[in-house]
């Protein structure tokens, strides 16, 4: 299967990360259950006039390539500032070491250099489920 099925022809699309090698390594942590959760600056969203996440909403998430891989099922938003992020939520990013140490600093560097980083920014805090594996990456429906 290459193409996008039909019942999913209207969801989001997006990618984790802000480049291709990082879109497909943080995509391969969906795909083997280490990452449930994301964040993104509320800035983005609101200036792009994105659709915000909602519980319940399926969305597309696109390989480094821009093809679509996998479909999530949003289970938790939150509005938190980056500072109040805390050990729970570091580690259900599910990268590096897992720690809150180390979600800081990648994500520190990720803002940093997708349009500015303060302490306390304010961040859309996401958890989500993996309900469908896409094309390539296989024909797996978990609903």
């Amino acid at each position: 299967m290459t193409g996008l099925p039909e019942r999913y022809r209207d969801a989001v699309q997006f990618a984790f990360g802000d480049t291709p090698a990082l879109k497909d390594e943080l995509l391969a942590l969906v795909l083997a259950g280490k990452k449930t959760a994301t964040c993104g600056a509320l800035r983005d969203v609101t200036e792009a006039g994105e659709p915000m996440p909602e519980v319940g909403r399926r969305d597309v998430v696109l390989d480094g390539a821009g093809k679509p891989a996998a479909v999530i099922e949003t289970t938790e938003v939150s509005i938190r500032r980056f500072n109040e992020v805390d050990e729970d939520f570091a580690r259900d990013e599910g990268e590096g070491d897992l720690s809150l140490a180390y979600w800081s600093e990648g994500h520190e560097a990720y803002f940093a250099r997708n349009g500015g980083f303060e302490p306390e920014m304010e961040l859309i805090c996401e958890r989500f489920r993996l309900v469908e594996t896409l094309g390539e990456y296989g024909c797996e429906a978990t609903s």
